[in-house]
């Protein structure tokens, strides 16, 4: 299953256009989109290593600017988006969200910035909950940029070895990430 979007991503990577693209996923993901730039991030970085901490630089920043849309939603349109999530399964994350908020104030935003949590319940909970916004911006640059700077950093130090294993594990790789995922969601609600 993952090696095939691996192949096509790897191809998208090496696109004049890549770095646009990833503007864009890096964007929407922090705001609306489910699926992560990382997976955007890694291929471009393998495919062009010289290139890695530019990739990471522009990733964090347009991942900032999704997360301050996110904020502006959560700030400006909660009641109006507050039907749908209710409907879905983003209601209850929403929920956790405001309580870790409660808990732990703007560490929150750090901590959903770096892990695979969904950053942007996080962006969005943060603005309806009406988050200090110079915080959640500081929290936000340090947690997205130390999660992309990790995985460029990774490309970077894996070199040659990295392109080779990559594709040869992507599978494993891809369910590993999908049972942290879980396990960490497990944990997030038997804890709340």
């Amino acid at each position: 299953m993952f090696a095939p979007m691996y192949a096509r991503v790897l191809s998208w990577a090496r696109h004049r256009h890549a770095e646009r693209y990833l503007v864009g996923l890096s964007f929407a993901e922090s705001s609306f989109f489910p699926i992560p730039p990382d997976v955007m991030l890694a291929p471009m970085c393998l495919a062009e290593r010289n290139r890695a901490w530019r990739y990471a630089a522009v990733t964090t920043a347009a991942s900032l600017a999704g997360g301050i849309a996110g904020y502006a939603i959560g700030y400006f349109l909660f009641d109006s988006i507050k039907p749908w999530l209710e409907t879905t399964d983003y209601w209850d994350a929403y929920l956790r969200g405001r309580e870790w908020f409660n808990r732990w104030g703007v560490w929150a935003v750090f901590i959903a910035g770096f892990s695979p949590i969904p950053y942007k319940i996080f962006t969005i909970s943060a603005g309806a909950a009406l988050l200090n916004l110079p915080a959640f911006i500081v929290a936000s640059l340090l947690g997205r940029g130390a999660r992309f700077f990790l995985v460029a950093a990774l490309i970077v130090a894996g070199g040659e070895r990295m392109a080779v294993l990559l594709p040869k594990y992507v599978e494993r790789i891809g369910w590993t990430v999908v049972a942290f995922a879980v396990a960490a969601a497990a944990y997030i609600v038997s804890k709340t």
